[in-house]
């Protein structure tokens, strides 16, 4: 890390989505930075923010949603000050995503290739033939066969993998300074994520590019991340860099989930793994103190009260909780496995 402003800084984000029951504090005061060509994992179960927490860097949020923040910077821009047509210019040029699910992702009534094509055309002044080859040059990288053909194809005669891949293409194609890639890997199966893995780590070098991962994949966390940010109902309750999250685990949650990973060579054949009891707390309405008090064995009284505050265990490890590094490191989260 040097001196200089990080790439993204983020200082207590957070979004509330208005429902018929209430307010749901979907992304409460969430802050990480980001430096250049670095990669952020953030981690976490399902509905815990993770994406909401990328969709706000872009302000592609639901429409019932707002976005607070006392910070909110990419490089040289405040992005709570852009106008809608500055996001547009900066989303899909100097900032991209490659967004959940690739079998919605791409429009089924226009051809990849015309989709690609325009992506460039509404950043740089070039013309067709010069963004088509450029495409054709990205699909080649990427690892699509018969790059020619596919321009001319519908997303709904590609294969998930194939759209996948057209979805990163897409993404490049004006080379971005970051990368938001929302769970790149859901739904294929191990060899293409280890292809897909390798593949963006070696775009990341290519262009120097700064990267946000976002997966509910421990597993995969491991292998492509520097820092890692766990999420768990709505805060970001751990950040570590990698190796000291899977070594030195802090915050009850983290301790949980790394619990429940088997360990290969370790972990015996057909034994019941272990899973962290009860369930998550809704995000609707007002809540004080930790958000996990509820499934933590070690939560006390003053676990309920007011806001929890940042424990640093060492430079650059910090997580929400009472206890001392001390304690945790003492007793490890081990829950007993689900009746």
């Amino acid at each position: 890390m040097t001196d200089a402003a990080p790439l993204v800084d983020v200082q207590d984000l957070s979004v509330d989505i208005e429902t018929a029951e209430g307010t749901l504090y979907a992304v409460r005061n969430v802050s990480f930075s980001l430096e250049p060509r670095e990669t952020l994992c953030i981690v976490g179960e399902s509905g815990c923010g993770k994406s909401l927490t990328a969709l706000a860097l872009m302000d592609l949020l639901p429409r019932r949603a707002t976005r607070t923040a006392r910070r909110l910077r990419f490089d040289d821009v405040d992005l709570l000050r852009q106008s809608p047509e500055a996001m547009r210019q900066l989303c899909g040029n100097r900032i991209s995503m490659i967004f959940q699910e690739p079998m919605t992702s791409l429009n089924p009534a226009f051809t990849v290739g015309d989709q690609i094509i325009d992506v460039m055309r509404q950043h740089r002044q070039v013309g067709v033939a010069e963004a088509r080859d450029h495409a054709l040059h990205l699909f080649e990288r990427v690892g699509i066969s018969a790059p020619r053909m596919r321009l001319g194809q519908y997303p709904h005669e590609l294969s998930g993998g194939l759209r996948q891949r057209m979805l990163i293409a897409m993404a490049l194609m004006c080379r971005p300074r970051l990368l938001l890639a929302d769970e790149p890997t859901t739904a294929l199966d191990v060899t293409i994520q280890a292809e897909l893995l390798r593949l963006l780590a070696d775009l990341q070098a290519e262009f120097g590019m700064a990267m946000i991962f976002i997966t509910h994949d421990l597993g995969l966390v491991s292998r492509i991340a520097d820092r890692v940010a766990v999420m768990y109902a709505g805060e970001i309750v751990e950040t570590a860099p990698v190796d000291e999250i899977f070594s030195d685990p802090m915050h009850p949650y983290t301790q949980g989930l790394l619990a429940c990973l088997p360990v290969p060579g370790a972990t015996p054949r057909l034994k019941r793994l272990p899973s962290i009891p009860g369930v998550v707390p809704s995000l609707v309405g007002e809540r004080e103190g930790c958000s996990f008090r509820d499934r933590c064995q070690y939560a006390m009284p003053a676990c309920a009260e007011g806001r929890i505050p940042p424990v640093q265990a060492v430079a650059g490890h910090d997580y929400l909780c009472l206890r001392t590094p001390a304690q945790n490191r003492e007793a490890r989260v081990r829950p007993e496995p689900a009746a």
